[in-house]
């Protein structure tokens, strides 16, 4: 797995947001944790467009920062389930703002995004 060499720049708090969050999957993750869906199966088929790869990187990357904790249970095949730490659910309001504002937007932002592939 890749290993960073140079520590990062956290000199303010959009420094420490965007290394925490900073993963095409992430706010996603939590967004559905928080929802309820636990397993990493149901987190797949929430996110078909990710690889199990990197929803697993990230959901790792997330338990180390302490947004998520795992709980895996001692059967045969092994149960995994996530959730959100106390920590994790202070992000709750900030993602759905953060919804909120893509869909009020959301023609606009449409717009901008589609001409980027328009020849």
């Amino acid at each position: 797995m890749y290993e960073r060499k140079i520590i990062p720049n956290l000199n303010c708090g959009l420094d420490l947001i965007g290394e925490v969050l900073y993963g095409k999957w992430k706010i996603r993750l939590l967004w559905f944790i928080n929802e309820g869906y636990q397993r990493p199966s149901e987190l797949q088929r929430k996110i078909p467009d990710a690889s199990r790869r990197v929803l697993n990187i990230q959901l790792k990357e997330l338990e180390e920062h302490e947004l998520i904790k795992k709980k895996i249970y001692p059967v045969v095949p092994p149960k995994v389930e996530y959730s959100l730490t106390e920590f994790g659910l202070t992000l709750v309001p900030v993602i759905s703002a953060l919804g909120n504002w893509g869909d009020e937007h959301e023609e606009h932002l449409r717009t901008v995004i589609l001409k980027r592939f328009e020849l």
